[in-house]
């Protein structure tokens, strides 16, 4: 017999799946009811259509109160995790998008890209970067503009001769084949009708592009402005609203404005506590960290910045402790009542022979890069000391399953000049704009140190460190080393498998599917696949 009437289950078919079955999903079109019957869900013994029917139906407010009183009164911050709301940012500079991407948890991004798109345009008449509003009622504002300025035309003026020399490096002849003939044969010798050579040139002209683009890229200003769509729970949105009220800069506490403003009509009750009395409580410890880690710092430290681009592995056990530890980790799971410890005792007693084999069988069962390695492979660490173009740690920062602190983008480590753009004659252009750049953040420094930022380019080097474990070096290195990846990342990527490899050289072995082959046309053969999918799905 059901639990509802006729006369209910008509009513929950508008907000669940299903009236019967015991998995349904919840459809009730208002956030804040679908989070407060999950939240409700936890402290009754009654079903969630029973206490939607029961205590939500009739009470139109109940969502609110609900979320009120759990979250004000008991703080219970995990609620805030049951509403959800996408928000999408526009016009926003590269320099703010990081602090955002910065929130590793309870958020997922997508940015407007660098290799597919130009950033050429023009608003108005004019390039769109930030103007930073300290720096624009400031004695630098001219020579800011006329630095952003600067770059953007080099930038610009040099997009069709930058395509023209990358078809001409890599003619479509030698590039063009099918993957169903022979590699032998050119595409166009089989092509049979204007459909397929249509397809064929489209492929080609987007990764030449995206190639010449991607050799442009670091003449951009960190203040270029960009467009990121964000999904998220209230409570990660509610930590990013703190985290950006807290910033020395007017574009960041701006922005926690106004993302707050669009909140609020989505799930205003899971953000609530974002700028109230805890808020503002919070915000300000922020500072206080941010102040006291600076103070310190300038007693203690005293700077020596390098130049030049660092891929240094820092920080590792040795390759015996470290099997031990994975292989105690994997035993623990499958053990019947033993503690860690006694595990850990008896493998250490296994010979090292036998403890390679045991790691042997699971690199065996990892068939392709989707088969991440058990958790077992997380007990091992990894730090690695990193200062790469700004353009290249963009890519990088995406990856949140780890530990990333970085410093203030500057001027003060060099920059990274593409072969491309000394094959090309760029060569002093790419130079006088980077001088420009130099010489504009030298004198904006001085007096505003995070603003400074703003003008700084993407070819600039930028100190960062990563401190990972093995899985997440896994996922990362494979990732990273992919044919289509650009050659920056990919280049930082095998170097840091090699330095893995060189202390860890059987566990590194858990990494099978890294490349370190080199390619020309990096994104050629992804650009092939996907038009093969395009096909399939067509047909």
């Amino acid at each position: 017999m059901s639990e509802f009437s006729i006369k209910e289950e008509k009513i929950l078919s508008d907000h669940f799946s299903n009236t019967k079955d015991n998995v349904f999903a919840i459809i009730t079109p208002q956030q804040v009811d679908r989070g407060a019957l999950m939240s409700r869900y936890s402290r009754t013994d009654k079903s969630m259509r029973r206490i939607f029917l029961d205590e939500f139906l009739k009470n139109k407010n109940r969502g609110e109160e609900f979320y009120n009183r759990v979250l004000l009164e008991y703080g219970d911050d995990s609620v805030a995790e049951l509403g959800e709301a996408q928000i999408a940012i526009e016009g926003l500079s590269n320099i703010a998008v990081k602090k955002i991407e910065d929130r590793r948890i309870g958020l997922s991004y997508l940015e407007k890209s660098s290799r597919y798109v130009t950033w050429n345009k023009k608003e108005n008449g004019k390039y769109r970067f930030y103007r930073d509003e300290k720096i624009m009622n400031s004695k630098f504002a001219n020579m800011y503009e006329d630095s952003c300025n600067l770059s953007f035309e080099i930038y610009s003026k040099n997009i069709e001769p930058m395509v023209n020399y990358i078809r001409e490096k890599y003619p479509i002849e030698k590039y063009s084949f099918k993957d169903s003939i022979d590699k032998k044969e050119k595409l166009f010798t089989k092509l049979k009708n204007e459909k397929d050579i249509k397809s064929a040139n489209m492929i080609y002209k987007s990764s030449t592009k995206a190639k010449a683009l991607d050799i442009l890229r670091g003449l951009l200003p960190a203040s270029t402005l960009t467009n990121v769509g964000i999904t998220g729970n209230g409570r990660a949105f509610e930590y990013l609203l703190t985290v950006l009220g807290s910033s020395e800069l007017d574009e960041e506490q701006k922005l926690a404005s106004k993302i707050k403003k669009e909140l609020d009509s989505t799930i205003k009750s899971f953000v609530r506590r974002a700028d109230d009395k805890y808020g503002k409580a919070f915000q300000k410890y922020l500072r206080d960290v941010k102040n006291k880690s600076r103070s310190i710092t300038l007693k203690e430290i005293n700077p020596n910045p390098t130049t030049g681009t660092i891929t240094k592995l820092t920080e590792y056990e040795s390759e015996k402790k470290a099997l031990d530890k994975i292989i105690t980790s994997i035993m623990y799971e499958q053990s019947p009542s033993t503690s860690y410890q006694n595990i850990m005792q008896q493998v250490k007693k296994i010979s090292k022979e036998k403890k390679i084999k045991i790691i042997n069988e699971f690199i065996k069962i990892r068939t392709n890069k989707r088969h991440k390695p058990s958790r077992a492979f997380e007990n091992v660490y990894y730090t690695f000391d990193l200062c790469n173009n700004f353009g290249m740690f963009r890519d990088f920062h995406r990856h949140r399953a780890l530990t990333l602190q970085r410093q203030l983008l500057t001027t003060d480590h060099g920059f990274v000049l593409p072969n491309e753009i000394k094959t090309l004659g760029l060569e002093k252009d790419f130079k006088e704009c980077m001088k420009n750049t130099k010489d504009t953040f030298g004198k904006i420094r001085k007096k505003y140190p995070e603003q400074s930022q703003y003008v700084v380019n993407f070819a600039y080097n930028y100190p960062y460190f990563m401190k990972l474990n093995l899985r997440e070096a896994c996922h990362l290195i494979e990732l990273r080393t992919i044919p289509q990846g650009h050659i920056d990342y990919r280049r930082v990527a095998q170097q840091m498998y090699k330095q893995i490899n060189k202390v860890h050289p059987n566990l590194s072995q858990i990494m099978k599917f890294v490349d370190l082959k080199e390619y020309d046309l990096e994104r050629f053969e992804s650009e092939k696949r996907t038009e093969e999918k395009r096909k399939k799905m067509n047909k």
